[in-house]
């Protein structure tokens, strides 16, 4: 089966516009069941040899349209697995019921099954491409008109009543399973125009999404690198002083960090941390940077926990720093250990995400932890 989802849609919507012509062909094919077949064979009872064949070819062909009405009721087509047996079923209904036949009484009164195998055979076929039930309709009037040759006396009125039987028996399936092809070609046109007009509704949604994204970035910036630039272009702050380049330090190493959230890569958190290294190993940091372990994509908010004390780190190290991320489906572990002072770490404020850390003289050693949260029970 194609896991093509412009398939689905296809066949969606081809259920969707047979839905009414399948109501209709099964209210014909039950009604002609009850209302002419039965008639006609319990009044011609007297004619068949054996009776009981007639009543076994009658249920057989009631069996397949009680099938129908339940899938009908349930909105499903006729599955591959059943199709088939179901023709087959109908196509010995035929031979059975034409045993029983006398010759020589093919497309009379008594010939019920004539004209009502046909819509029941279509019922199973209406899905199928038109040459399928085409043939179909050419078996069972191969059948029918096999009974009638075999007579030994076959007359010119016997020949005229089988040949304007055939004109309806054959005529007004083959409208419904022509019609039912062009409903399949209308199911492909629409199919094909929902599926566009879903891709550019998801390409819109992106768009949107992309668009609140980028909103947030600038807004997030503006909170933190504009006071800074704006700062140093009107000289209130000093390029000089310590403290500011290293609060440019953090502002460059959160700007690789929301430039970095944008792309699509496999692991996202190791990416986003490799552009924050970057900005330490420009200014002459000596950076190592090692992972361990498995871990799921995270959201973008504990992604940013994770990263923003170790960023600040990066920022301040004076000569090396070595960072190390170990994960697994349910934990992940940012350290960060570096040669610098005391530094103020922003708190986390995603769930699940915790900081420790401990300086010495010399270093600092941080630790980010995110713990998958149990759902609740």
């Amino acid at each position: 089966m194609s896991d093509d989802p412009r398939d689905g849609i296809e066949r969606a919507t081809r259920a969707q516009l047979m839905s009414r012509l399948r109501v209709g062909i099964l209210a014909a094919a039950s009604g002609g069941l009850l209302l002419l077949c039965l008639p006609n064979m319990l009044r011609d009872w007297e004619l068949y040899e054996p009776a009981w064949a007639q009543v076994v070819a009658y249920l057989m062909l009631a069996g397949v349209l009680g099938v129908e009405a339940v899938l009908v009721v349930r909105g499903r087509l006729w599955p591959a697995a059943w199709r088939w047996p179901a023709v087959g079923v109908v196509v010995l209904a035929s031979v059975v019921s034409y045993t029983a036949l006398p010759y020589g009484h093919a497309a009379s009164a008594g010939d019920w099954i004539f004209g009502q195998a046909t819509w029941v055979g279509l019922v199973v076929l209406l899905s199928r491409p038109l040459p399928v039930p085409l043939a179909f309709l050419g078996l069972h009037w191969s059948i029918a008109l096999g009974n009638m040759l075999l007579s030994t006396d076959v007359d010119r009125t016997m020949v005229l009543r089988f040949a304007t039987g055939s004109v309806g028996v054959i005529g007004y399936p083959l409208c419904m399973a022509v019609t039912a092809a062009a409903f399949r070609g209308i199911a492909r046109a629409a199919a094909a125009a929902k599926w566009e007009t879903e891709q550019v509704a998801v390409a819109e949604a992106a768009a949107v999404e992309s668009h609140r994204r980028r909103q947030q970035r600038f807004t997030d910036l503006d909170l933190t690198a504009l006071p800074l630039l704006e700062g140093l272009a009107r000289g209130r702050l000093d390029p000089a002083d310590p403290r500011v380049r290293h609060d440019c330090a953090i502002e460059a190493a959160r700007m690789r960090r929301l430039f970095a959230e944008v792309d699509h890569v496999p692991n996202q958190l190791l990416h986003e941390l490799r552009h924050c290294a970057d900005v330490a190993d420009r200014k002459g940091v000596l950076v190592e940077l090692d992972a361990r372990g498995q871990w799921p994509d995270l959201p973008l908010p504990v992604r940013r926990d994770l990263t923003e004390a170790p960023l600040t780190v990066l920022a301040t190290a004076e000569s090396w720093a070595r960072v190390t991320v170990v994960g697994s489906p349910d934990l992940v572990c940012v350290n960060v250990l570096a040669d610098c002072g005391p530094v103020e770490l922003p708190r986390p404020a995603a769930p699940g995400v915790r900081l420790d850390a401990f300086h010495t003289e010399e270093r600092l050693w941080v630790e980010v932890r995110w713990q998958a949260t149990a759902s609740p029970r």
